[in-house]
């Protein structure tokens, strides 16, 4: 099974750049202009977002300074902890949703600490690798597009990021 995995991802990405031009060319789209054109827009994007991510990183900035994180998970380590959660993820499970670089700088010091093949390090960066930043997603892609109201999309990614969590802890239970 391990292996299976390890050759799904080494061929992964590489099929993925050769077929989807391979099916553009195929399809008569031009794929250069196409390719350039959808940059422009992203750098307009990138452009519009640049106020909605700097706020975003102040308030993730003053949610760290101000012990909050810290606070919400000693507050919520019991719990988990009685339902075979390690303690030690809580950081880096209330940090995803908030920023991603920040979720990566507590998933290296946890891998720093319990090593990157101990369960909580596997577990840690399949976290990682398979949630997103709720809030950084909600602030930045709605704003730069005059989204105001978007409470359903708050559940719904908070749900999801849960969901991630809790599969996250099956599948490294599972498999490691």
């Amino acid at each position: 099974m391990y292996e299976l995995i390890n050759q799904i991802s080494r061929w992964a990405i590489p099929t993925m750049l050769l077929v989807i031009p391979l099916l553009a060319f195929i399809r008569k789209v031009p794929v250069f202009e196409t390719f350039v054109e959808g940059a422009e827009a992203g750098f307009s994007t990138a452009i519009k977002t640049i106020p909605f991510l700097t706020a975003m990183l102040v308030a993730v900035s003053i949610f760290r300074a101000s012990g909050a994180m810290e606070l919400l998970a000693s507050w919520l380590s019991p719990v988990l902890s009685m339902i075979g959660i390690p303690a030690d993820i809580l950081p880096h499970a209330v940090m995803r949703p908030l920023s991603g670089g920040a979720a990566l700088g507590i998933a290296t010091e946890i891998i720093k600490t319990h090593g990157p093949d101990s369960f909580i390090g596997r577990l840690v960066s399949t976290m990682q690798g398979s949630s997103d930043t709720t809030f950084y997603v909600l602030t930045l892609y709605f704003g730069s597009v005059g989204i105001r109201k978007y409470r359903y999309a708050v559940a719904s990614g908070l749900a999801a990021d849960f969901t991630t969590l809790i599969a996250s802890i099956i599948i490294c239970n599972l498999m490691f």
